[in-house]
Formats: structure tokens, sequence, C-alpha cells
């Protein structure tokens, strides 16, 4: 429970309806509701070569451990670089799109400054729960758990029950979004409204060596948090849409905040409140799952000498958690929260290329897969595809590749170059920064840990054994 309930707020279904509902509505449509199923059943994939990986694999760290024993040192120091990445920025943009619910619930529109300061404060209260330990962690997001669920499932049960105003034809209605322009581009434009919302079920599989029996456990809670989360949040947008007193309006951007406006003329003000708290209860959840989502993979990277600082991030409590990893896991967003606070016009940028990071090393890791079933890898772990294993690598490539094709499309040539070309520029120098790293202090070089050695240990069929960081036996192909 506590596994899916992680990968459960991590994805947050009620923070990315609230989020981006508005936005899709505003550049598509009511049928921006489509991308929910489209993105699920792709990253459905996703989470199914992530599952046979983590069943050999179980882990802590995820992507960096995966593509290390598929692939090789450089490749993994790679994937966890573009990850580690796009987490932080990630977070930043989670806790600031939390803002303006604190700000509603206390009657005030926040400033710049009053917007960087509650950001923090939200990173400093997920960073003071995750320090508590890992019973702690648990608890706070099975209660994010359940927030998510009455944010989401009750309450738009609620408006399609009991406020329905609108028929379900408007879900094939653009209402003249987009204009004259051919409405594929339109709908394309409105993509980030279910990408952004389905990933964190890798989350499941970061805090692996936590888990009991997690080669089992761990691939059915990421599957379960995918198809949670696309029941939940797509029962959410339903009935918002279906409740609107004036969805014309919403469409052509003539209401500020639409999720608060549906509520102040369904529920009224006390029932508005209401909501309020379950979604900041929510959104404090998804933050803390992120920081310890983040803080393992610093671990992960530490203890393998990648990072500087490693001897003190690689560090444990006597509780088994790793101190010096959260720590940073919060000020690493709370260096970024300065950047969007001397430029708040960037949170949409910045929430485009976390998206795009995040999707890219998940498919650095399946193409990692791909590469090794061609050499004859089938995985070892209890939880397999079997002979559908190979199909489903491909159709999974195939999605995250289309994916970040969309992702990376051009703004509106009216926006200046930074800005039309901002997600591929934001990757372009994270990508940079990552190679100089790389060929200054060539970090793998001190590192032991095995690598590309999973068509072996699947051969032996010795993978519960093999699969701990610290096996001394085994001798991997270090290849880049």
């Amino acid at each position: 429970m506590e596994t899916l309930s992680l990968g459960f707020t991590y994805l947050s279904p009620l923070g990315a309806v609230a989020a981006l509902m508005p936005l899709g509505l505003t550049t598509a449509g009511p049928p921006s509701i489509w991308w929910l199923p489209i993105v699920a059943a792709g990253q459905l994939l996703v989470a199914l070569v992530f599952g046979e990986i983590v069943s050999q694999y179980p882990i802590t760290g995820g992507i960096y451990p995966w593509a290390r024993r598929l692939w090789g040192p450089r490749y993994a120091w790679f994937a966890a670089w573009i990850y580690l990445c796009a987490l932080i920025v990630t977070i930043t943009a989670l806790v600031h799109y939390a803002v303006p619910f604190v700000g509603s619930l206390f009657g005030f529109a926040p400033t710049p400054v009053q917007t960087f300061l509650i950001a923090v404060g939200l990173l400093l209260l997920a960073m003071v729960f995750n320090l508590s330990g890992t019973r702690t962690l648990g608890t706070v997001v099975r209660i994010g758990f359940y927030a998510e669920i009455v944010g989401v499932v009750f309450c738009g049960l609620y408006l399609l029950i009991f406020e329905r105003r609108n028929s379900f034809g408007v879900f094939f209605d653009a209402m003249g979004a987009g204009g004259d322009a051919p409405y594929y581009e339109t709908f394309l434009l409105a993509a980030l409204t279910g990408l952004f919302l389905f990933y964190g079920f890798e989350a499941c599989g970061d805090v692996a060596e936590e888990v009991k029996n997690p080669g089992r456990a761990i691939p059915k809670a990421m599957i379960l948090t995918v198809v949670t989360g696309l029941f939940s949040a797509g029962l959410a947008f339903i009935g918002f849409i279906l409740a609107a007193p004036n969805l014309p309006a919403i469409v052509n951007g003539e209401v500020a905040d639409p999720v608060s406006a549906v509520l102040q003329d369904t529920v009224g003000p006390v029932g508005t409140k209401i909501f309020l708290v379950v979604a900041l209860t929510a959104f404090i959840s998804c933050a803390l799952s992120l920081e310890a989502a983040l803080s393992r993979l610093v671990f992960a990277f530490a203890r393998d000498g990648m990072l500087p600082g490693s001897r003190k991030l690689s560090t444990l409590t006597e509780q088994g958690s790793p101190r010096a990893a959260m720590v940073v896991s919060c000020a690493a967003p709370t260096v970024l929260c300065v950047w969007v606070l001397a430029q708040p016009d960037s949170l949409p940028r910045v929430t485009a290329f976390a998206v795009c990071g995040i999707y890219l090393c998940f498919q650095m890791v399946v193409l990692a897969a791909l590469r090794m079933r061609l050499k004859g890898w089938r995985p070892g772990g209890p939880w397999s595809l079997g002979r559908a294993g190979l199909t489903v690598n491909i159709a999974a490539l195939l999605f995250g590749v289309s994916a970040m094709l969309v992702l990376i499309r051009p703004g509106d040539a009216s926006l200046a170059f930074v800005d039309r070309w901002s997600v591929l520029i934001g990757l372009g120098v994270v990508l940079v920064s990552g190679a100089l790293y790389m060929a200054v202090a060539r970090p793998w070089r001190g590192s032991t840990t095995p690598s590309g050695d999973a068509l072996e240990v699947a051969e032996r069929g010795d993978a519960a054994r093999n699969s701990g960081p610290t096996a001394p036996t085994e001798t991997a192909s270090v290849d880049s």
C-alpha cells in the first residue's frame, strides 16, 4: 500500500488536473481530455517495461541502477543526470502550482515575493517530513493518497451526478479553440495536459530496498499507479467540465481560475474551502514524494561515487534514510525558486522542460532494455511479460519518442526565439553541462558496482541474490 501511495501521490492527479486543466481547456477546448487516455496507454507500456527491470533489479535509485545494469556506467550517469535535473525542476514547478491554492484558501493574491516564500516553505515542510523517517513518509503519503482520492474521485463524482450542466457531447466540441488553425495542431499544443500527469509511477522503484517482496510488489504498484491515475484524473476532469456554468467563457480564457469558479458556483464558499484544504494536502504529499524520489536517486548516484561530495551524500542514518541526500533534494529546488522569482513568466517553460527531461531518461531505460533484449536477454525476475516483452518494449519506445517530439515542437511564431524553443534549449543546457562534467571529472572511474550484466544475471537465474548493490562476485561488461 505504501509503495502504491508513493507512486500515486508523486503522480498526483489532483495537482495535475488543478494546475493544467485550465491550460488544456483554453488551448484545445474540452477535447483536450483525450490526452489523458492517450498518454496513460503509452505510459502503461513504459511501466510494464520498468516492471520487468525492477523485478530483476529491485535496487534503490530506479532510473540510474536500471540503466547501469542494462547498459553501462557512462550511459547510466547521463540518464541519471537528466532525471536528476528534471526532478529538481518538477519539484520547483509543483510547489509554485500550489501557491495559488494557498492564496485562495486564505483570501489573498500572492505577490512574486510571497509566491517565493510560500514555495520555499512547502519545500522545507516536505523535507521535515522526509527527515522524520520512512514510517513518517509512509504515513504522510497515505494521507496524501486519501486526499487525492477525496479531491478527484468524490469531488468529480459529486459534480458529475448532482451538478452536471453540460452534455457529454462537449468532449467532441472545440468551442472555437485554436481559431482558424487546423485542429490537429491545436490539439497537439494541449499535450502537456496528459504528459505532465502520467509520470511518477517510477517512484515506486526508487525505494525498492525498503519494500517487502519488491520483485513482485513494485511492478504491480507501477501498473496500478497509472491505471488509478487515469481513472481518478479522468473523473475529475469530466466532473469539472460538465459542471461548468459557462464553459465557453472558460475556453475563451475569460475565467482566470476555472477550478475555483466552478466550485464557487456548485458547492459554495464552504465546499470550496474544504476542497482547497484537500488540494493543498495532496500538493504537500506530492512534494514529499518527489523529494523522497530525488533523495534516493542522489543517494544511489553518490553510493557509486558519481557526484561531488559522494561520501557524505551516500551516508545513511540509523533508520536507513539518506539524510544528506534529503537536504540536497530540498536545497536544489530552492535555488531554482530564485530563478522563478526573477522570471515569473518562465513557469510554463520550466514545466515543459521538466516533462521532456523525464520522458527522455525514461526512454533511455526503455532503449537500454530493448538493446539487451536483442542480445538475448529475458528478464530474470519473478515478474515478467514473457513472449510479449519485446513487442511491449518496442511500442513503449515508439510512444516515448513521439511524446518527446510533441514536447519539443516550437511555440507560436509570434514568440521570441528563446520562448519558441525553450524546451529544446533547456534540454541542450542539461546535456552539454552533463557532457562537460563527464569529460572533466570522469565520475564513473572509481565505481566498482556491476554494470551491463542483465543478460548474465538472468541466465544464471539468480536475480534475487545478485540484485543487491554490494554483490561481490559479479563481473560486468563496462560499455558506454
